[in-house]
């Protein structure tokens, strides 16, 4: 299977392109570029800048505060500077974030995404063929689009449009519209996944398009390490970060997967409180094993190989912490893609 890269999302734009240069080395098919902190599209330009083989995807860039037209000709710049490598990742954003953080209108995600994508098509096939710009939607209208304004025609123009999406709905659309789909990492558990790809089957379907056509990409939890000790010390890093993520009252529903729904309002209140240790308290081995397991780098790839085999096309994956154990996880990498052939 493909093998993309992780990025933390606080990286300073200057270690941008070490960070690259790095995940190149280490053998990864690509890196997916979040958007918190940083522009999505000014992170991706300099990675597409500082690598030569590696796709470079924004994993996902905050759609709707952005005109379709601003994010066509970000991409299309993007596309041709990198030769092709660059795809494009969607995401709606929840609706506290698009109103209070953004001060766009919100609308319903659904409609408005499938009107998104159809206008960056639309728009895409302006820029490659010069014909005139005509597309309407219930979300948007553009029909205008002067010589002036056309960047031309290049050698890539068929851009990969992938969706983050978690419920039925967008899985859905990125069966129907999409090239890919990414999950959110509280959706890598086999159960979620599964739900998942049958959402998106029903949208090819719903749509004639071939079974499995639209590529499914997992954000795969686990915990490793070189050592007894260091995997001992980033199980408990990741016992803290999985009680802060499912503190969110947006992601019970995967716990309520693993039959522990009734710790989502407990997560909740001690983050009211940032009661940081005590919620880490409440994420048991158990649960910790189910949501991310624990292998070290050489039984690695078996292990994630035997979880998302057949639920993912894709694997994206945080490389070490420590650059110290990258001879170590270029093999997880290696045999991760192996195992796809």
């Amino acid at each position: 299977m493909r093998v993309y890269a992780s990025m933390d999302a606080t990286t300073p734009l200057g270690l941008v392109p070490a960070y690259v240069a790095r995940v190149e080395a280490l053998g990864f098919d690509g890196v997916h570029v979040p958007e918190t902190v940083h522009d999505a599209f000014m992170v991706a330009l300099l990675a597409v800048e500082h690598s030569t083989t590696l796709t470079v995807r924004t994993s996902v860039a905050v759609a709707f505060p952005r005109s379709p037209m601003v994010v066509a000709y970000a991409a299309w710049d993007l596309a041709r500077l990198s030769g092709g490598r660059f795809s494009l990742g969607l995401g709606t954003q929840v609706r506290g974030n698009i109103e209070g953080r953004y001060s766009t209108a919100w609308t319903e995600p659904v409609p408005r995404m499938r009107d998104y994508v159809g206008s960056l098509r639309a728009i895409w096939k302006a820029f490659q063929t010069g014909d005139a710009l005509d597309f309407r939607s219930g979300s948007y209208s553009f029909t205008r689009l002067q010589p002036y304004f056309n960047p031309g025609p290049q050698v890539h123009p068929d851009i990969p449009v992938f969706l983050g999406g978690v419920n039925a709905g967008m899985c859905a659309l990125a069966g129907e519209i999409a090239d890919g789909l990414v999950t959110h990492p509280t959706a890598a558990l086999p159960e979620a996944l599964d739900r998942i790809r049958q959402d998106v089957r029903a949208g090819e379907q719903a749509a004639g398009r071939t079974a499995g056509q639209v590529a499914v990409l997992a954000s795969a939890q686990f915990v490793s390490g070189i050592d007894a000790a260091s995997m001992a010390r980033n199980r408990e890093a990741k016992r803290s970060a999985v009680a802060f993520l499912y503190s969110t009252p947006a992601y019970r529903g995967t716990l309520a997967l693993l039959g522990r729904e009734d710790l989502a309002d407990q997560l909740h209140s001690l983050s009211r409180t940032q009661s940081w240790t005590a919620m880490a308290e409440v994420v048991d081995d158990e649960m910790l094993d189910a949501i991310a397991p624990t292998a070290p780098y050489a039984d690695l790839a078996a292990v994630l190989s035997q979880r998302y085999a057949g639920r993912a096309d894709g694997l994206v994956l945080a490389p070490p912490a420590d650059p110290a154990d990258d001879a170590a996880f270029a093999g997880v990498v290696a045999e991760l893609r192996a195992h796809a052939s």
